[in-house]
């Protein structure tokens, strides 16, 4: 096939340079078009050299790296979402497929006029692999690559043939879900991202400065956890309210196997991609505050966390852990808050969509 990429970060990267090796057509839409080399390498966390694939080109004009592509996988923060979409609606047509990677974030929203337009979206519960730039448009790592993966479409009757592509794609066994809901609702980063932040930083001020960096999965602690289970739970009576099959929503307790907070603690210290990553802080001199610019921030709780809480709002669910959450957010980030995700549909509208 002709795809396209939209966003050189690091799953874009690892895509681009595992597609092209299996011999699609692949082009790179990003901003820094300049620093991209024709051939990616992958490596493993030992810095093995795992494949290497040839892209066609890598370019920051959209017109040219959407023209004939069959299919264009997003990949690029969810605050992005809207803008992204408008500038694609001149250049889609009816039947290109366009996935989003993961699909969460109100992805289905931001890219209703292309659906409307007769695009297919698609989106993945979560990335296939998890993925660290090793060099910009030249070199990423492959970490922790998933074992099955899940994906639901809009409209609905095309995930089953988009699961078939996407196990050919990445030669991993890949399941269709019931809805697109399904993936909008995954309990990952909105909820992972968001209860860690609060559980660090619920007690800055204007002012207060850290004495370093703190290690983000490494240094993870029990409040941390008590946030992160007290939201999923939330989320999952979420889900048993909404008139939708969503029982391919898995709990994170289930997902990690941690039922109490001590336990969640461990097991997420433990994973081996996790290592290494810091959290989104900037250091200002010789000291450190949070980076409220940083995808975590911006993404996570502005499209992540805030599609969740117009959920509970919708179908009258108490989120008193979600809302504690974005209550803090909207004090320590006011403007970011003020451009977050807004639901404006009614509960007929919203479930007809899917």
């Amino acid at each position: 096939m002709n795809i396209t990429i939209i966003g050189g970060g690091n799953i874009g990267t690892l895509m681009a340079a595992e597609l092209a090796e299996k011999g699609h057509m692949v082009k790179v839409y990003t901003s820094r078009a300049d620093c991209w080399s024709n051939c990616i390498e992958v490596f493993d966390a030992n810095d093995s050299f795992l494949l290497e694939g040839k892209i066609q080109c890598s370019t920051s004009d959209l017109k040219q790296a959407v023209n004939e592509a069959d299919m264009i996988l997003i990949t690029v923060p969810a605050q992005t979402f809207p803008d992204i979409s408008r500038k694609l609606f001149p250049y889609v047509r009816k039947g290109q497929y366009i996935g989003v990677i993961p699909g969460s974030g109100g992805a289905e929203f931001a890219f209703k006029t292309l659906t409307e337009k007769g695009s297919i979206l698609f989106g993945l519960q979560r990335v296939h692999s998890i993925a660290r730039l090793k060099e910009c448009g030249k070199a990423v790592y492959m970490l922790g690559r998933k074992k099955r993966l899940e994906v639901g479409s809009i409209p609905r009757e095309h995930s089953v043939e988009i699961a078939k592509m996407l196990e050919e794609m990445f030669d991993i066994p890949c399941v269709a879900l019931p809805n697109y809901l399904a993936v909008t609702l995954t309990p990952s980063n909105p909820i992972l991202h968001t209860a860690r932040l609060y559980a660090m930083f619920n007690d800055y001020y204007l002012g207060k400065i850290y004495d370093r960096n703190m290690l983000f999965y490494e240094e993870w602690n029990d409040e941390s956890s008590k946030f992160l289970i007290a939201c999923d739970k939330e989320l999952q009576m979420l889900c048993n309210r909404i008139p939708l099959d969503l029982n391919s929503v898995e709990s994170l307790c289930d997902y990690y196997e941690s039922h109490t907070p001590h336990a969640m603690t461990m097991k997420i210290r433990g994973i081996e991609a996790f290592k290494g990553l810091y959290s989104p802080m900037k250091c200002i001199g010789n000291d450190w505050i949070p980076d409220f610019e940083s995808r975590y921030f911006t993404a996570d709780f502005s499209y992540g966390l805030k599609v969740i809480k117009e959920l509970c709002d919708l179908f009258g669910v108490e989120d008193e852990s979600i809302t504690k959450i974005w209550i803090w957010y909207e004090q320590v980030s006011p403007e970011n808050a003020k451009r977050a995700f807004k639901l404006k549909m009614e509960t007929k509208d919203f479930i007809e969509m899917y």
